[in-house]
């Protein structure tokens, strides 16, 4: 049995739609799963290991997609990988209170609703090539603690930060940000594995979900979506789980 106020294979639709939206411009997902599980009752325990999980699935096909296609540079991601890594390990060993919890995911989801209705064209960092490495790596560690801790790849954040610092293409930051997530996502859950166990068995409606939607979503991405429409329908879904997630901080609070 899950710990879910809503009916799980409702709730699997709805995810395969999520996960069929993110696939199409290279994310995962984890930001929406978390909140959706948060908003149907799921516990702060099982949100991010169910979250992590998805992630991994989901990102598997794009990283997989990205590196036949020749996008991934593993000098560009190197850096990030080398700080997120462990930061992400330990961000899955902690354990908040709810709603510090709470509070951490409203702010991680309002960042990335902010940055894909509201992309600034900067200029790249003027930085040589040491100090994007370091400044690579500090990036790195922030968002691999903040995935850790909430249950998310921390891909939203990563791409606008390569492209930023001038290190990469469009589709370099995207395979990047694939290949972060899956990474990140992974060392996420193994922190939480040695402290917590569960179940997946009941969830195995939101594995298919995701994974269904999210093959499909590549598929059409790659070949017919146009990237920016697809990130203001993602756009939507965060303001739309950023409502929902208030709602349930203002009851908790109550």
């Amino acid at each position: 049995m899950t710990d879910l106020t809503f009916s799980i294979s409702a709730l699997a639709v709805i995810f395969a739609i999520v996960a069929f939206f993110y696939a199409s411009v290279g994310l995962g997902g984890g930001s929406s799963y978390t909140a959706l599980l948060a908003i149907f009752g799921a516990g702060v325990t099982t949100i991010p290991m169910i979250s992590l999980t998805l992630n991994i699935l989901v990102t598997t096909v794009g990283s997989i997609v990205f590196l036949t296609q020749k996008h991934a540079r593993l000098r560009l991601i190197a850096p990030f990988l080398i700080s997120s890594i462990p930061m992400a390990y330990v961000g899955g060993m902690l354990h908040l209170p709810k709603m510090l919890f709470y509070l951490v995911l409203s702010a991680s989801l309002i960042f990335a609703a902010m940055r894909i209705y509201f992309p600034k064209e900067t200029k790249p960092l003027e930085l040589d090539d040491r100090g994007k490495f370091f400044l690579a790596l500090g990036c790195g560690a922030v968002l691999g603690l903040v995935a850790g801790i909430v249950g998310i790849g921390g891909g939203v954040y990563l791409v606008p930060l390569i492209l930023l610092l001038g290190l990469g293409t469009a589709k370099e930051a995207a395979a990047c940000g694939a290949f972060f997530i899956w990474v990140n996502s992974a060392a996420g859950l193994a922190a939480r594995i040695q402290y917590n166990s569960i179940d997946l068995v009941p969830y195995m409606p939101l594995i298919i979900g995701v994974v269904v939607g999210g093959m499909v979503g590549s598929m059409m991405g790659a070949r017919h979506f146009n990237p920016r429409t697809m990130q203001k329908i993602l756009g939507t879904v965060l303001v739309v789980a950023i409502g929902f997630l208030g709602r349930k901080i203002s009851i908790t609070m109550m």
